[in-house]
């Protein structure tokens, strides 16, 4: 992240913005000292990296039976409760 002071964010403040749509945060600081953050409004979400999960879990192989009737009637709203 690299810090301007105020006076360079003013001169140079499309370029700054053409930084931060490209990703960047630029610091700008006062007299040395830190006073505000120039960011992306939205950052993207990163794209998934297909099969990084590999491995680490294993589908039982009851995965699709039937769920026990007491399962079902609670979704379906038909329990009473206590």
């Amino acid at each position: 992240m690299k810090a301007v002071n105020v006076h360079e964010a003013k001169t140079h403040f499309s370029k700054l913005l053409r930084r931060v749509a490209r990703g960047d945060e630029i610091l700008i600081a006062r007299a040395g000292k830190p006073i505000a953050r120039l960011l992306p409004v939205a950052r993207g979400r990163p794209a998934p990296i297909l099969g990084a999960d590999r491995g680490k879990f294993t589908v039982p192989e009851d995965f699709d039976a039937p769920l026990p009737e007491e399962v079902v009637a609670a979704f379906e709203g038909r329990t009473r409760r206590k």
